[in-house]
């Protein structure tokens, strides 16, 4: 897979195996995120999704001092009603939920603010063992306004959302993995390799059923069950039709006999 991606405010890899990883490079100000980051992440989704050959996207921070600080607050500060209403970082966070093929986000050290939300956009989340996370807007006189009112309470439950929305308490590695706000805590120096074998993992499945996957989970939390099952079963009907489920099958139905013989 060539690479073919030019950013200010980003360094983009991508391997023969369709696992791309874009790591946010402002670790200056702790990779703050800021109007020209927004727009470059953007940028590089729209490239992404046109390609067949990505099987996974994954998010990392440069610098190992944070994933994502949070939003620019110098940016943030001069914003007003119009900027609010305009869902910069909103909007980008459902576009990375909305991507078609499954993100991970790499985390090492702070991911406050716009970055506790980014980590939630992702499907999953690895966490090094300096990972902090947590929605401290209410100490800045505003709320969290780039999903976390949204996600939070779907990973975590209400109760534990309400209490770390209203306090704005920062919450380590463990409690983070306690709660189930992520899904893995490593050692910071194995965070990248735990999250490339993920995106690995994830590359071995056949790709328009992982896609199917991912569109059918993201549909579930927003439609009704009878809607939710329906969308699955037409699914399912056009995997049964896909040449990809055939290969796939005739090669376990011919490892059982191998194993057997």
């Amino acid at each position: 897979m060539s690479e073919p991606f030019t950013f200010a405010t980003l360094q983009v890899e991508a391997d023969d195996r369709g696992i791309v990883c874009c790591t946010f490079n402002r670790p200056e100000v702790r990779n703050a995120l800021n109007l020209e980051m927004v727009q470059e992440v953007r940028r590089l989704l729209e490239q992404l999704a046109a390609r067949d050959e990505v099987r996974a996207l994954i998010f990392t921070g440069a610098g190992g001092q944070a994933f994502v600080s949070g939003a620019d607050i110098a940016e943030l500060r001069e914003r007003g009603r119009a900027e609010a209403l305009q869902r910069i970082n909103n909007s980008l966070f459902r576009e990375i939920e909305q991507f078609p093929v499954p993100t991970i986000a790499a985390v090492r050290g702070w991911a406050l603010g716009g970055g506790c939300e980014l980590a939630m956009a992702c499907d999953l989340r690895v966490a090094g063992e300096s990972a902090r996370f947590g929605q401290p807007e209410v100490r800045l006189g505003i709320i969290p306004g780039a999903g976390a009112t949204y996600r939070l309470p779907r990973l975590v439950g209400m109760g534990r959302a309400r209490e770390l929305i209203f306090t704005g308490r920062i919450l380590d590695a463990s409690e983070a993995l306690a709660i189930g706000l992520v899904n893995y805590v490593v050692p910071d120096d194995q965070v990248l390799a735990k999250a490339r074998a993920l995106a690995a993992e994830i590359a071995e499945g056949s790709p328009l059923a992982v896609r199917f996957a991912k569109m059918a989970l993201n549909a579930a939390a927003e439609m009704s069950t009878d809607a939710a099952l329906t969308l699955e079963t037409l699914m399912q009907a056009v995997l049964f039709e896909d040449e990809e489920k055939y290969r796939r099958m005739t090669a376990f139905l011919e490892r059982r006999r191998a194993r057997k013989s």
